[in-house]
């Protein structure tokens, strides 16, 4: 399957893709532009805010809103004023850090991952953010936070940090937020690239955007094989987010970040949005329940 074109940029390093259910609209982020995108596939409406810091996700809240993993704190952004406000800092005491990717749970948790500006191994960590702002540490010593989502029954949760090359199974307790007994679901071959950000559908498979992989690729997480892959004409995928009316359209982000001149002439759409209709539903994005 080949991804088509949705929208024609530049981003250096396009990121954090989010479809807001209440918007029809799809959301991303240009990391190091400190830029956050808009788009409405249907009428190719675009929109650009800029941002105060590096932003390395992004998720929905209960009114329409945005709230923002960004360096060193954690805002809400909403789209129709432009007005951004602070909710709570996370590693402020640590400068070299800043927020990468995150999603909310199904009960409206926000799962947020850091890193080090110069990607130093085990230098992040994974939080959780309560809808009342209280934060707990779920996983210490991660190198690069990735996907993160959770299945239909609310009982697994898959993670991905990304030098691992390989998505991570826990079992996932929906009224405490608790995870244990982590086990390795899938394991990825390291010519395929490097996993990035992650997306579940309605039949609990997962699709995976490979950094270096030129591609989204479709795993089964129970077996670990690999069962399908979608072309993207730029080597760097970074995200990808189920969308559209019926959540049958799959919205891709990819970068221009580690690229040579050669590189670019050869993928001159990399840094671009593109989409794909992989023939099944994803799920609606959870919302922060704050």
């Amino acid at each position: 399957m080949q991804a088509s074109l949705l929208y024609q940029t530049a981003c250096f390093l396009g990121e954090g893709s989010m479809w807001h259910e209440k918007r029809q609209q799809l959301f991303w982020v240009d990391i190091e532009e400190k830029k956050l995108h808009s788009i409405d596939p249907l009428t190719k409406v675009h929109q650009a805010w800029l941002l105060s810091s590096r932003t390395g996700t992004i998720v929905p809240d209960l009114q329409g809103r945005i709230i923002m993993g960004m360096h060193g704190h954690v805002n809400r952004f909403d789209p129709d004023t432009g007005e951004s406000e602070m909710l709570l800092r996370i590693e402020s005491h640590l400068p070299g850090n800043r927020s990468n990717d995150g999603k909310c749970d199904p009960a409206g948790r926000f799962w947020l991952g850091t890193m080090a500006l110069d990607e130093r191994p085990h230098a992040g960590n994974l939080y959780c953010i309560t809808p009342d702002l209280v934060v707990t540490t779920k996983l210490e010593h991660t190198s690069i936070s990735n996907g993160i989502v959770w299945t239909k029954d609310r009982k697994t949760m898959y993670y991905i940090d990304s030098p691992t090359g390989t998505i991570q199974a826990f079992d996932y307790n929906d009224e405490t937020g608790e995870i244990r007994s982590r086990e390795t679901a899938v394991t990825i071959p390291a010519d395929m690239g490097s996993p990035d950000g992650m997306a579940i559908d309605e039949n609990d498979q997962l699709w995976v955007a490979q950094w270096g992989g030129s591609g989204v690729y479709h795993w089964d997480p129970l077996s670990g094989n690999l069962i399908s892959k979608i072309e993207v004409p730029a080597p760097h995928v970074s995200s990808c987010a189920f969308g559209g009316k019926d959540l049958d359209h799959l919205y891709i982000t990819t970068a221009r970040k580690d690229l040579s001149a050669g590189d670019l002439e050869q993928y001159p759409l990399s840094g671009s949005v593109f989409v794909a209709k992989p023939g099944v539903k994803g799920t609606a994005p959870n919302a922060f329940a704050g």
